[in-house]
């Protein structure tokens, strides 16, 4: 009963969040346009994930973006709070290409597919938001930390509304979603801390076994492996 729920019935995949905007400017300074903003923030993205955390200064993300001081200062009072900003306002974008993809398909299995390939092709063609995001947030702290496990929580709830389809009898235990959130994102940070650059949407179809078997069995995940293979 579960496989087959697991292909015709439809699961819901709404995530998101808004980016708040920062506070006014010092008198007779050029106004920091939502478009100047948005290039610190892609800044900070690029340089964390290229220089690491530690290794990222103001002076780094205005050598990259070509601003002004004065232009961060007006938004963002020091590297810290840019990058707690940096990391909401790159995790947004990821999730809207992730929800896109997935909202293309009606069954669970077929929006975590579509959704898991979008996010392996984001880190395929920016390597170094992916290592601001996922590897260098440690080095950021708490804060940081606490936003992150946030944004895992949303997806191991998605990937658990499998269990209304699965049937009592085929449900995993609770700390199933948690497991399979923890693996694939262990996998991608590790190759993300060893500077891959490519290679991500490769793992897409043992990520879809590792999703699969807890909820629908070993028959069906290898059936959607080799199916997110061609």
């Amino acid at each position: 009963m579960g496989k087959q729920a697991a292909t015709e019935m439809p699961a819901a995949a709404d995530q998101g969040g808004a980016l708040g905007q920062g506070p006014g400017l010092a008198p007779g300074r050029e106004p920091v346009t939502s478009s100047k903003r948005d290039r610190i923030l892609e800044g900070m993205l690029e340089a964390v994930g290229s220089s690491g955390y530690d290794g990222t200064s103001v002076r780094t993300v205005l050598d990259l973006t070509g601003l002004y001081r004065q232009a961060f200062y007006d938004n963002f009072p020091d590297k810290d709070a840019c990058y707690l900003e940096a990391f909401d306002f790159g995790v947004k974008r990821l999730e809207a290409l992730v929800v896109e993809a997935a909202g293309t398909q009606s069954t669970w299995v077929g929006k975590l597919r579509a959704g898991l390939a979008a996010l392996l092709d984001a880190l395929d063609s920016e390597p170094d938001v992916g290592r601001a995001l996922i590897v260098e947030v440690h080095a950021a702290g708490q804060e940081a930390l606490e936003k992150r496990a946030e944004v895992m929580k949303r997806i191991a709830e998605f990937i658990d509304s499998a269990r209304e389809l699965a049937g009592k009898d085929d449900s995993p235990p609770p700390i199933a979603p948690e497991g399979i959130v923890a693996g694939i994102h262990a996998i991608v940070h590790a190759r993300l801390a060893t500077g891959a650059g490519d290679g991500f949407r490769e793992l897409l179809p043992e990520f879809m076994y590792f999703a699969v078997l807890p909820y629908f069995g070993s028959e069906m995940a290898e059936a959607e492996m080799q199916s997110a293979r061609a």
